[in-house]
């Protein structure tokens, strides 16, 4: 199997730790380890560095590399501008060797979370023997905890293929659902949720996109054929989710090796997507205020469920009788908000790029 990371994200809502040249994947939000760093350890033994292709950014590239000496520099591939998921998914597979996108390709984002490392690969070797077995397009759907509304979700159809890996049809995907629509999904048992992790033959995924998405697969052949003029192509490809432009489709009208499958996947999976998302996974004192910082360098009194992180530097973040906030203190910045508004903060990243502070950015 090779694997596809995908790490081109800006992270905005974790300002202001995350800044364009140090986005979230790039961040020890756990552990000293960064979220790509970890993403990429958790595949071994199942898929070795040498088998790890990265898309990312131009201005990140370099960054990549630093942190992932043991994948060869050649497979850290710079995306020319962000284009959203099918076109870098298309774009990388195209990049890749002939004989590496003809095999079992995983597809995953460098910026989630996994608690049981084993618990992920096993599900992710059950996907690639119902690929292996059956042709299909995987994707790995997380076994709700709660009645999530930040998350699309898959809905379960009849068994499917010839593996023995618990494989079941996705017969729909299903946009953010409303609080009712949430608790209804969880009672159900039927669903699970979109993480994003996609398993499939290269060679299919682009087979499917020619069928569902002639105008993206054109570009991508016209910049295959003429290298040099990747930017002003690159440029002029549709800017859809891999979601949107095949997966959703196959789901609807497929069948065979045309339909879409998932496993379960239960190993502690976050996408960690807010400061209010990491209070998940840091550690909490006896109020349960969740913190990241050196010794001391926290502190609370009479207050409790707060997010409190300070980064770097001399300074402390201290808190008195406040209750479910996030307070992240860097050496130029320092974030306050209620930590139910905690997905809000791009809005503050976008607030200061229109008042021209780049220093901050």
């Amino acid at each position: 199997m090779k694997a596809l990371v995908l790490a081109g994200g800006s992270g905005t809502r974790f300002w202001p730790l995350s800044r364009q040249l140090r986005p979230k994947q790039l961040l020890a939000l756990e552990g000293d380890r960064s979220l790509l760093q970890a993403t990429v350890d958790r595949l071994q033994p199942l898929v070795e560095p040498q088998s790890v292709w990265v898309c990312t950014t131009r201005a990140l590239a370099d960054a990549v590399r630093r942190q992932l000496p043991e994948v060869p520099p050649e497979q850290v591939l710079a995306e020319p501008m962000g284009r959203n998921t099918a076109p870098a998914i298309g774009w990388s597979l195209r990049s890749m060797p002939e004989e590496a996108r003809a095999g079992v390709v995983a597809v995953l984002p460098a910026d989630h979370r996994v608690a049981d490392a084993a618990a992920f690969r096993d599900a992710l070797e059950r996907a690639a023997r119902a690929v292996e077995m059956d042709d299909l397009v995987m994707t790995l759907g997380v076994v709700p905890r709660w009645a999530e509304t930040g998350y699309g979700y898959l809905e379960l159809g009849e068994g499917l293929g010839a593996s023995d890996g618990g494989v079941r049809r996705v017969a729909r995907f299903v946009e953010k659902p409303d609080a009712e629509a949430a608790a209804r999904f969880l009672a159900s048992g039927n669903h699970l949720w979109n993480a994003g992790i996609f398993v499939f033959r290269g060679t299919m995924l682009l087979a499917h996109l020619a069928r569902l998405q002639p105008e993206l697969a054109r570009g991508l052949e016209a910049i295959a054929a003429d290298p040099s003029r990747v930017d002003a192509l690159y440029a002029g490809l549709p800017a859809d989710s891999i979601d949107y432009a095949v997966m959703e489709k196959l789901a609807a009208t497929g069948d065979g090796a045309a339909a879409v499958g998932t496993v379960p996947l239960d190993c502690g999976w976050s996408d960690l997507g807010s400061w209010a998302a990491l209070a998940e996974v840091l550690p909490k004192d006896a109020g349960g205020n969740a913190g990241r910082g050196a010794v001391g360098a926290i502190v609370a009194v009479d207050a409790g469920g707060n997010v409190l992180v300070s980064d770097g530097g001399e300074g402390v973040v201290a808190v008195l009788g406040v209750h479910d906030l996030v307070v992240v203190r860097t050496a130029d910045a320092v974030l306050v908000c209620p930590k139910e508004r905690a997905q809000e903060v791009k809005r503050l990243v976008a607030e200061l790029a229109l008042a021209g502070r780049e220093d901050l950015l």
